[in-house]
């Protein structure tokens, strides 16, 4: 157990950091420097925990550059964050704050985890280059004896030269492993999405030398039970339609499995011949299984999924297979890793677009609708949308599966940006997502939100797009309105109801796709795509259940962009004459934005503009690309506006409030 010094001159957060430290060692308390300075020069100390405002204290130095890790601490988090800057990059220095808020706690105990393991590892470190350091004067001693006794005893200083040379270069390898094992952490702190987190895992292979990884979580479903599903399989990510092939049963003879239910960890020189060798892995890895090393990832709250490497590339003669040194460094990254997956809640969100999965889903579309009917809102009904990549199969053959997953995470930040605050969005399954849009008044309105998901989709600049059937990458809809009667009481739609607007919604996006021209056999070229279509239960209300936007060549405008659009409503000035008017955007990028006004803009025309983003206002240029009325009787004209000559603090402007647009969080309720 390793030694831990707190030293605060403030009695509560001496008392409070005492009991957070204790858990990972024996922790000594001192209100004064000078006390401190002392345990510090007789002491060896593996973490000190000094208060921020007494750290540069040059009492302290000394002691401090003996101790492998520094954590300062006080109640403030970003004078903490400003102190820290202040230490050698080379240093271990991180922060706790003295807060009893639950997250600041998880956090004090993350930091004191890696705090201890960095210490570990050090003073291993420390250890091995003390045993070189014995060696080597052991050769020393060795070397003078052989030459005293001359080329008789040549032989001997041949073998001892080699073990100095074994010892030399397993110095050198622990050297580098230590290195890996702390970046890897840091990876896996820093991993703010799935993918993030995901991609750092897959290093893994590299620390422990192994030939391939998956990593499962643990779920439960009405059919199946709780079962382990792959996140990724054999290091690659996995489609919708795959997972079936590979999951778990909780019940079943199987490692993974096994390593579940027992809460252990199970390491195997070669599993072949052991009965918990399931059929997926026999058929469905790559290469053949040699050896194989399963760990449970274990968080606060128990199991939440498995990891597994497979096949040590350089076992050595007599220690086939995985070591017990493997196993102890995957333990100790298992929790890092389990904390990480909690944080994100892969519960509830896709591993590969961080979108919400349909259980979820479906029952935060639930609460939302039986919140709006205590409520009595009035506001208007709801719709389910069934979006789908358009020739998707032809992206993924073209150009690869891992360019597909590039695409379907790129895709759900376009599809994020275009809807609505209090709209929701899942990924369904495979290149399908599912829309809740909420305050609807009536199918055509639905449609007509939906025609600017869709465009969104269709005017932005997507990898290997040139290479698709039409030379563009775009989605098509199919739009379902909830029926009144399902809106009126509370409990009135289940699941299995949404399941069935789901399918509703889903007919209509094969109209929209035309399956049934398709079906014919008919030429691909002849297939429309790439439109909204919606679902019609009462047919003398609509014409027909084909696309109801009819939009004239005079409104095919597509405009192309680079950057991911916002559709977000904020005020801006345009200079008129001698005088300003008030206009207000309808959606903005980094390359442009389009505005509503009064005034008709003659294309190519340059514009200054003020923007009022959040509580600033800033001046750009922009240059028109086209201008139309917004409705055939309106007094208001839409305009696209290219930015020109765009600064790198306004640049910096947009991206920051843009941020601010992406954090919004979106109430159950």
């Amino acid at each position: 157990m390793g030694k831990i010094l707190v030293l605060s001159r403030h009695p509560e957060e001496r008392a409070f950091l005492f009991s957070q430290a204790q858990i990972e060692g024996l922790v000594y308390t001192s209100p004064t420097v000078e006390k401190s300075a002392l345990l510090l020069e007789t002491t060896p100390v593996d973490i000190a925990i000094i208060e921020a405002d007494l750290a540069d204290n040059a009492l302290l130095k000394a002691g401090l550059s003996r101790t492998p890790a520094v954590l300062l601490a006080g109640p403030d988090e970003e004078r903490l964050k400003a102190a820290i800057q202040a230490w050698p990059p080379e240093r271990h220095v991180d922060y706790l704050v003295v807060s009893s808020k639950p997250l600041d706690l998880a956090r004090n105990r993350r930091v004191l985890a890696t705090a201890r393991e960095l210490s570990r590892l050090k003073n291993d470190l420390a250890q091995l280059s003390s045993k070189k350091e014995r060696a080597d004067q052991k050769l020393e001693r060795v070397y003078a004896e052989i030459k005293d006794l001359g080329g008789a005893l040549y032989e001997g200083l041949a073998r001892e030269l080699e073990k100095r040379a074994s010892l030399q270069a397993r110095y050198v390898w622990f050297q580098a492993s230590k290195q890996k094992f702390e970046n890897l952490l840091r990876k896996i702190y820093a991993a703010n999405d799935v993918s993030n987190l995901l991609n750092s895992v897959l290093e893994i292979k590299d620390i422990v030398r192994a030939e391939s990884l998956s990593i499962y979580i643990l779920e439960n479903s009405e059919t199946l039970g709780p079962y382990l599903k792959p996140l990724v399989w054999d290091d690659a990510y996995l489609a919708h339609a795959d997972f079936s092939r590979y999951i778990a049963l909780l019940g079943a003879p199987d490692f993974a499995a096994e390593a579940v239910r027992a809460e252990t960890t199970i390491r195997l020189a070669d599993p072949r011949f052991d009965p918990r060798y399931a059929k997926r892995y026999r058929d469905h890895l790559r290469v053949p299984v040699r050896s194989l090393l399963v760990l449970p990832l274990k968080s606060e709250a128990g199991v939440v999924g498995v990891l597994e490497v497979y096949n040590r590339s350089d076992s050595r003669p007599g220690e086939p297979g995985f070591t017990a040194e493997d196993e102890q460094v995957l333990r100790g990254l298992s929790e890092h890793i389990a904390m990480a997956m909690t944080k994100l809640n892969l519960i509830q969100f896709d591993a590969l677009t961080g979108l919400l999965r349909p259980d979820p889903f479906f029952q935060k579309v639930i609460q939302r609708i039986e919140s709006f009917t205590k409520r009595r809102q009035e506001g208007g009904s709801f719709a389910m949308v069934m979006g789908d990549v358009d020739w998707f199969k032809h992206y993924n053959d073209h150009n690869g599966h891992e360019a597909g997953n590039r695409l379907l995470r790129e895709l759900a930040v376009v599809l994020k940006s275009a809807i609505r605050e209090g709209d929701l969005l899942c990924r369904y399954g495979g290149e399908e997502f599912l829309f809740f849009l909420s305050g609807v008044g009536n199918i055509e309105e639905a449609t007509l939100l939906t025609e600017r998901i869709r465009k969104a989709v269709e005017e932005r600049v997507f990898p290997h797009e040139q290479f698709q059937p039409r030379h563009d990458l775009t989605m098509s809809f199919g739009v379902t309105l909830f029926p009144s009667e399902k809106l009126g009481q509370p409990g009135a739609v289940s699941k299995a109801h949404l399941k069935k607007f789901a399918a509703e919604a889903d007919l209509a996006l094969a109209e929209a796709k035309g399956k049934r021209m398709s079906a014919l056999h008919m030429n691909d070229r002849l297939i429309t795509k790439n439109r909204v279509c919606a679902y019609v239960r009462d047919k003398a209300k609509v014409m027909s259940k084909t696309s109801i936007l009819k939009i004239g060549k005079d409104q095919r405008f597509v405009e192309k962009r680079n950057f991911p659009r916002y559709y977000t409503t904020t005020m801006c000035l345009y200079r008129e004459g001698n005088g300003h008017k008030v206009g207000s955007t309808v959606d903005l990028s980094l390359g442009g934005t389009r505005i509503s006004a009064e005034t008709e803009f003659p294309v190519a025309k340059v514009l200054d503009l003020f923007l009022v983003l959040g509580g600033q206002a800033r001046m750009v240029r922009g240059e028109v690309v086209y201008c139309r009325r917004a409705s055939p009787a309106g007094a208001y004209y839409y305009s696209g506006l290219r930015f020109r000559e765009l600064s790198p603090s306004d640049r910096l402007a947009l991206e920051a409030y843009f941020r601010s647009l992406d954090k919004r969080e979106i109430p159950l309720a």
